[in-house]
């Protein structure tokens, strides 16, 4: 993909947001959209994927509301916009596969994007129709991922992802979980299965996976989806009100949100991070994320205790 170079009045003139140019300027103010969001590779393929995506867990699950609908469709167009790709969903999700398809469908860019959903039902067969009526409800004639959601039946599902992907319906397999507990059952998987991509959770305050699953990972050279990232916003209300360090502006750091993210980007064996939202604006702060210099090692762990001593 080609990313065009913008400056800060082209992204605020081409989001609609020009009139909210000062509620965005700390957003803004040291972006550097020159480069290209990061990108990773997916060891199984070497293809590369822009490091923050979009999870639809709740944000997505609107039905048909036509004004939920309009303030989503334009999440993705900012998403598009600046450069991200990763939609993650499921059938788990309530109508969240169903909004992804209608929306992408109506968007000239469409194509633009890495769709990711899950099986998640027990059976074979139920397992199978899941899966298809998933491709109708997001209108996909090949999914980029298809994962197997929170592990359930995944020595039945396995086989026929397997199968799928060697016909080519799917490009890439994995699994997920997003508890600490399920952790040791995702690296026991990664063993014996050697799937494309696991999806788990991991934050700033949520460091379980750095244990052993994160060498796992790394050994037998598996993407990452990290879900989770603001540990369903507390860890927002754990800030609110407080200052970011003058500190993390060295690292382009201008919101809670990148702060968040870019701890969980320092760590190199991300492949990408999906948080949820249905807000425009929240998604051009969580695009910044994968803008600008990384936290180091040591950076990472002041981050840390930053946060933990507020």
């Amino acid at each position: 993909m080609i990313y065009k170079e913008y400056n800060r009045r082209d992204v605020l003139k081409l989001s609609g947001l020009a009139g909210l140019g000062i509620a965005l300027s700390p957003l803004l103010s040291s972006f550097n959209f020159k480069d290209p969001m990061l990108q990773r590779k997916i060891p199984s393929s070497n293809a590369l994927l822009p490091v923050i995506g979009l999870g639809t867990w709740q944000t997505f699950d609107v039905g048909n509301s036509g004004s939920d609908r309009e303030r989503l469709s334009q999440v993705l167009v900012e998403m598009n916009k600046l450069g991200g790709r990763v939609i993650d969903s499921s059938p788990m999700y309530g109508s969240s596969e169903h909004v992804v398809g209608d929306l992408t469908q109506k968007a000239d860019f469409k194509n633009n994007f890495f769709y990711a959903t899950k099986v998640w039902i027990s059976g074979r067969e139920a397992g199978i129709n899941q899966m298809q009526n998933s491709f109708k409800l997001m209108q996909r004639q090949q999914m980029d991922l298809m994962q197997i959601h929170n592990l359930v039946d995944w020595k039945v599902h396995v086989k026929t992802l397997r199968d799928w992907k060697a016909e080519g319906k799917i490009k890439y397999w994995g699994i997920t979980h997003y508890t600490d507990s399920s952790h040791q059952q995702l690296e026991e998987v990664i063993k014996a299965e050697k799937p494309d991509f696991v999806q788990f959770n991991y934050s700033i305050l949520s460091r379980h996976a750095e244990k052993s699953l994160f060498e796992t990972i790394r050994k037998h050279n598996t993407a990452t989806l990290i879900n989770r990232p603001f540990e369903t916003g507390r860890l927002f209300r754990a800030t609110k009100g407080k200052t970011i360090p003058t500190w993390a502006k060295d690292y382009d750091i201008n919101s809670w949100g990148q702060f968040f993210l870019k701890f969980i980007l320092s760590n190199e064996l991300v492949t990408c991070v999906i948080p949820g939202t249905s807000k425009p604006h929240h998604m051009i702060d969580n695009m910044m994320a994968g803008y600008g210099k990384l936290p180091d090692l040591k950076v990472r762990e002041k981050m840390y205790s930053y946060i933990k001593s507020l």
